[in-house]
């Protein structure tokens, strides 16, 4: 019988400052030479991280009340519309939504600019009432005026991620980027080997409570998240093959860092949130360790063409292939390109790290575990124009 380690035996060594923590990128290098079994031997936590867009983000906020008290019923913070349906003054701020009028500002850059401690303009309209007679109020605000600040993201760190290519002669604004016409370029996501889902794809150790790393300060998995699909086909290596499941999380978002939770605006497309995501994942067993020293040439995705509707498939690449530059792609030689940030991911990872090493950041077993299969639907027209 191999060792099996508990997280409480984690947690001391933690606390002791004996824990020995590797990076996800680490574990697969140190996994060429050593085996799963002499790997849980020597490590107790493997850092792993992505930063990159995740549009399924956003922000509640309490404004407060004003004297005398508004019921808002719409609501704008520097002009971008945000939603109103929360109580008198709770809003949340859509990290992709945007005024139609000045479309390259957004929801995101609204938490990126409340993180950074600017102020921001606020205007709110109700229909008054007696409890609340105010009809309009324009103000100030930023994150030292509001009570309750905090990032909720009900889809983030996808579990891998689709290729995308354009076959076409026009070229395609996406949140992909933009894709050349005749396939001139392929973009990609996530941070392969370091990706946090695709280095527990069971979901043994990441769920309802896992304490993690989100925005520049500690943060927690609150939920699956939205479109959490375990149905999609695996790989030799347990792998999924293409999009599959997600996570929701949450944190402080007054403790959060513009470094890591960044406004970006695709062109054509709209705005998104960058979001830095870092999971620590305990080596429990043979199998965890079996499952945090895969590589990246054992990662493998799937190639879409973003330009033809459908998005037919036009076949399957590794991460390997990815980050040499090009792919080959109906047998044409493609430039690839990332539209996540490896380089900053790797420092979310380090960073973890150390501040485990440093006994600053324990973990925290999940008090409930994910769903096994679930699968997606999709959504049927049933009348009106398309």
């Amino acid at each position: 019988m191999g060792i099996k380690k508990t997280y409480e035996e984690i947690n001391e060594k933690i606390r002791s400052g004996k824990a020995v923590v590797l990076t996800a990128e680490e574990v697969s290098a140190m996994a060429k030479e050593m085996s799963p079994a002499e790997i849980v031997q020597k490590v107790d936590v493997v850092t792993t991280a992505t930063f990159g867009a995740m549009c399924s983000s956003g922000a509640f906020i309490n404004f407060g009340h004003a004297d005398p008290p508004i019921r808002m019923e719409k609501i704008k913070l520097n002009g971008v519309p945000v939603y109103e349906g929360l109580a008198a003054v709770d809003t949340y701020v859509g990290a992709t939504a945007c005024d139609p009028d000045n479309p390259t500002y957004g929801g995101a850059h609204v938490i990126q600019d409340l993180i950074d401690g600017k102020e921001l303009e606020l205007e709110a309209w109700g229909k008054g009432t007696d409890c609340y007679p105010r009809k309009h109020i324009k103000t100030k605000i930023s994150k030292e005026t509001v009570n309750e600040m905090f990032l909720f993201n009900p889809r983030n760190a996808y579990q891998n991620y689709n290729v995308a290519v354009n076959t076409t002669d026009s070229i395609k604004y996406t949140y992909m980027g933009s894709l050349l016409p005749n396939l001139r370029n392929a973009t990609y996501s996530t941070s392969g080997e370091l990706s946090p889902l695709l280095n527990d794809p069971e979901f043994r150790t990441i769920g309802l409570g896992t304490r993690i790393f989100l925005g520049g300060t500690e943060g927690y998995v609150s939920w699956p998240g939205t479109q959490f699909n375990t149905s999609k086909p695996k790989n030799e290596h347990g792998v999924p093959v293409s999009n599959s499941a997600t996570i929701a999380v949450i944190g402080d978002l007054k403790q959060m860092s513009s470094e890591y939770l960044q406004a970006a605006y695709y062109e054509k497309y709209g705005v998104s949130l960058f979001v830095g995501i870092g999971i620590p994942i305990p080596v429990l067993d043979e199998d965890m360790a079996k499952r945090l020293s895969i590589r990246n040439d054992q990662i493998e995705t799937t190639v879409l063409d973003y330009g033809t509707v459908g998005t037919p498939v036009m076949g399957r690449v590794t991460y390997e292939q990815l980050r040499s530059g090009s792919i080959k792609v109906n047998g044409k030689k493609v430039r690839t390109a990332p539209v996540s940030s490896l380089a900053k991911a790797r420092k979310i990872a380090d960073l973890l790290k150390e501040k485990i090493q440093k006994g600053e950041f324990e973990l925290v077993k999940p008090v409930m575990t994910f769903p096994k299969n679930t699968s997606l639907n999709g959504l049927k027209e049933t009348g009106g124009e398309s």
